[in-house]
């Protein structure tokens, strides 16, 4: 039954790195329109803030003062994913 090890390790390693990748990674409150991922600078035009959560998975949720949410990025998933995980653990 040795020939599944692979498979059930990438498995284990997938399921701890999905719970993993919901974890918030940084929060940021600002009114900089010079964010790497912001394609919305009109979001903090005029002196407005917004806030950055920014997950594990790569994502980027943008909270705006109206109570708006917007999302930058693309959530990593599979072996990418994996990857990600097992650099920062």
């Amino acid at each position: 039954m040795t020939q599944y090890d692979e498979t059930v390790e990438r498995q284990r390693l997938l399921l701890l790195a999905e719970e993993w990748s919901t974890g918030v990674k940084a929060i940021h409150a600002h009114s900089l329109s010079s964010m790497w991922y912001d394609d919305h600078p009109e979001h903090t035009s005029e002196g407005k803030s917004v806030t950055d959560i920014e997950y594990n998975n790569g994502v980027v949720e943008r909270l705006l003062s109206d109570g708006t949410k917007h999302l930058f990025g693309k959530a990593l998933i599979g072996d990418d994913l994996i990857q990600a995980f097992s650099r920062h653990n």
